[in-house]
């Protein structure tokens, strides 16, 4: 009897381990610098966001971007309908970071899990796009405007990284995209801004 108790408890700490580490692998990052749609819903700038507002950092979907990935109108949630509330517009009513469009930035993330990395791209709204319509590939520059090679290293918690904005004027979306070198997914992170 004591063995078979003893083989349950190690069955039981063996699953306990394995949902463990699953749980952590389905948690990893989010743009905080410009803010991203995720990180307003967390920190309750923005409500009604429904299941994000608690993981802000799990906005994975197939990578790729733009020739595949997330389908139009799906891309801020990255195809995630649990967090199909990034993907509403609110006609045009999100919050907005102030930039200045020809000039330096540097952009940050956030990590709860780092994994090897291809490279972190940034995609913008072409000049005339309407905020208040689901954001859709022809409503980007086809071109990101910054690409961040990453080598296939794993990120720090944090990481910064400087780039030229675009010359934009107005109210803008930025779409970062971080491209997973080990697995088929990537992440996704929509910001607001006003050039």
């Amino acid at each position: 009897m004591r063995k078979k108790i003893g083989a349950a408890v190690v069955g039981l700490a063996v699953a306990g381990v394995s949902l463990l580490a699953t749980g952590s692998a389905s948690s990893h990052g989010y743009t905080d610098t410009p803010i991203s749609r995720q990180k307003l819903c967390a920190n309750g700038t923005v409500s009604n966001c429904g299941n994000i507002q608690w993981e802000p950092q799990s906005v994975e979907g197939p990578k790729g971007f733009p020739a595949s990935g997330p389908a139009d109108g799906r891309i801020c949630s990255g195809g995630n309908s649990q967090f199909a509330q990034l993907d509403d517009q609110r006609g045009g009513s999100w919050p907005t970071t102030k930039l200045n469009g020809g000039q330096n930035y540097t952009f940050r993330w956030q990590f709860t899990a780092r994994h090897a990395t291809t490279d972190f791209k940034y995609y913008v709204t072409k000049n005339g796009w309407n905020p208040s319509q689901p954001l859709t590939r022809a409503a980007l520059d086809s071109q990101p405007f910054l690409t961040v090679p990453y080598n296939n290293q794993q990120p720090p918690a944090t990481l910064s990284h400087s780039g030229v904005l675009p010359s934009k004027s107005g109210r803008h979306m930025i779409v970062a995209v971080w491209t997973i070198a080990d697995t088929a997914n990537a992440f996704y992170s929509c910001s607001d801004v006003q050039f």
